[in-house]
């Protein structure tokens, strides 16, 4: 945390109109689904045939290491408005393994940043884990674990979905408990695929709820492509959360992207139609402003105009990797998400 940068805020106080010059720490967490990040080796144990320069796609080592390229230039940029060192902790989805992770942390825009890895292998038949990216000069992880999902019978055609990626740790002074998902996909139709996400939803409130048991005001962050929208049910009841963060209760998480979803802003687009499945949510906690401690400031789509489809009729849609089986070159076919989270600096510190 030595090296965050010290920046120059303007705040308006709440009770007078008055501007008061405050000086802030900033970190920046962030969430990108990466759209299959495989290897090109074959792994028997999962169905990652297509990804394999004999399987369907062609996959090689030439698409792999452009792949590469390309996240590795989003990934660099995310935050930086605010920042210089971009993401302090990033959650990931749709990787094949840590070793996907490794080489694009070496990558050459992202190695000075020094990321390190805590990455959760779970059963997922397409071979896809969720992993978490950090930053040691603004956080030390102390305790990870992955957290198994089991699905509801009759709710999917698969036995398995990806493990939630518990991470715990300390940012300055603070202690975060993170969570990283990539909930069941809507495949089979929503309606047929909801409970799954429940399903999903409930095992993470129920980690939660253990913690807060203990210490009711943990600052707690969920983040994912949780494949449903800020809205929904097993958002709003089965995670509990509130959009109006001065209505949010003890128990509940701040859910700042409903408002950016009802303003025609999206993570992915389907037939035409924005989602929002890539979230960051928010413990109550992290709404106070207290002195000396970290809370959020802001939420952001990263959809800089680089990242969209041009043309086809896909334009206007965040740029993919695939188009079926063809290599298209883009980059994912979400937006990454970010947030921006402040420190008041106390003039001792």
């Amino acid at each position: 945390m030595k090296n965050l940068l010290l920046v120059w805020l303007l705040l308006c106080l709440c009770t007078t109109a008055q501007a008061q010059l405050k000086r802030y720490q900033v970190a920046i967490i962030g969430f990108y689904n990466l759209e299959n990040l495989y290897d090109t080796i074959d792994n028997p144990i999962t169905n990652d045939d297509e990804f394999t320069p004999t399987g369907a796609k062609k996959y090689n080592t030439i698409i792999f290491r452009d792949k590469l390229n390309k996240l590795a230039s989003v990934i660099k940029d995310i935050g930086t408005d605010y920042h210089e060192s971009g993401a302090a902790i990033l959650g990931v989805a749709e990787i094949e393994n840590d070793t996907v992770l490794q080489f694009l942390i070496q990558h050459p825009l992202l190695k000075k940043r020094n990321y390190h890895i805590v990455h959760a292998s779970s059963k997922d038949l397409r071979g896809v884990d969720v992993g978490l990216l950090y930053q040691p000069s603004f956080f030390d992880p102390i305790e990870a674990q992955k957290i198994f999902v089991p699905l509801p019978e009759k709710s999917k055609n698969v036995s398995f979905t990806r493990d939630i990626l518990y991470v715990k740790g300390i940012m300055r002074t603070d202690t975060f408990h993170l969570y990283v998902n990539h909930w069941p996909s809507r495949r089979g139709g929503e309606e047929r695929s909801s409970s799954a996400r429940m399903a999903a939803a409930t095992i993470c409130r129920k980690h939660m709820d253990s913690i807060q048991a203990i210490t009711p005001d943990a600052k707690m962050i969920v983040m994912g492509d949780l494949n449903d929208d800020p809205e929904d049910k097993s958002i709003v009841q089965g995670l509990r959360t509130n959009s109006k963060p001065d209505k949010v209760r003890q128990g509940e998480l701040y859910n700042p992207w409903v408002e950016q979803l009802k303003n025609g802003n999206g993570t992915l687009a389907h037939k035409d139609n924005w989602g929002l499945f890539d979230q960051i949510l928010v413990s109550k906690s992290l709404l106070d402003r207290k002195m000396g401690e970290f809370f959020f400031f802001r939420e952001y789509i990263y959809n800089k105009s680089y990242l969209t489809e041009y043309t086809g009729r896909f334009k206007g849609y965040p740029m993919r990797t695939w188009e079926g089986n063809q290599y298209r070159g883009g980059y994912s076919d979400h937006f990454p998400v970010y947030t921006v989270f402040l420190r008041q600096i106390v003039d001792n510190q």
